[in-house]
C-alpha cells in the first residue's frame, strides 16, 4: 500500500461540493408521486364516514354529532385507502411527510357541514279499492228488476 493513498482521496474530497444535503436548512424535493400525509378540505366534506370505515389502521375517526374529522398521524400509514374511497374527493395525499413530533397528538378538524333539510313527503296515494270507489259514479239506490222475456231460452248472454 502506498503511504499517501489516503491523502490523495482526502484532498479530492476537500475541494468538491458535498454529496449530501444540509436537510433541515435546505428542504428536500419530493417526487410527484410521493404519498405523504393526508390533507382534508373541510368545506367539501359531508361526514359520510366512508374514510373511517376504509382506513385499515383506524387512524381516522368521523364524529357526525360533533361535526369533527380526526386523524391520528402516528397510526396513519399513508396507504391512500381513504383518499380512494372518498366520494367527494375532499381527501388528498400531500406531497410531504408529517412533521416529526415528540408527543402523541391527534389532529382534529371541525367540519362546517349542515345536512340539507329532509324533503317533504308527498301525500299518500289512496288505496286502489278506495280510488276505484271514488272514481265510479254512485249507483242508484234501487233499480227495478228487468222484465223477463218469454222468448229467451238460456237467459241473458
Amino acid at each position: 500500500m502506498k503511504p499517501l493513498a489516503m491523502t490523495k482521496l482526502s484532498l479530492k474530497s476537500l475541494f468538491k461540493a458535498p454529496v449530501t444535503v444540509a436537510y433541515p436548512v435546505v428542504p428536500r424535493e419530493y417526487f410527484p408521486a410521493t404519498r405523504g400525509h393526508i390533507i382534508i378540505e373541510p368545506s367539501t366534506c359531508n361526514l359520510c364516514v366512508i374514510c373511517d370505515v376504509r382506513c385499515p389502521t383506524k387512524a381516522i375517526k368521523v364524529d357526525r354529532a360533533g361535526k369533527t374529522w380526526t386523524i391520528d398521524r402516528l397510526r396513519c400509514i399513508q396507504c391512500g385507502a381513504c383518499v380512494e374511497a372518498c366520494p367527494r374527493k375532499c381527501l388528498t395525499n400531500g406531497n410531504t411527510y408529517s412533521e416529526p413530533v415528540t408527543e402523541k397528538t391527534v389532529f382534529v378538524v371541525p367540519i362546517p357541514f349542515t345536512p340539507p333539510p329532509p324533503k317533504p313527503k308527498p301525500a299518500p296515494a289512496p288505496a286502489p279499492a278506495e280510488a276505484a270507489a271514488a272514481a265510479a259514479p254512485p249507483a242508484p239506490e234501487s233499480t227495478p228488476p228487468a222484465p223477463e222475456d218469454p222468448d229467451a231460452k238460456d237467459g241473458p248472454v
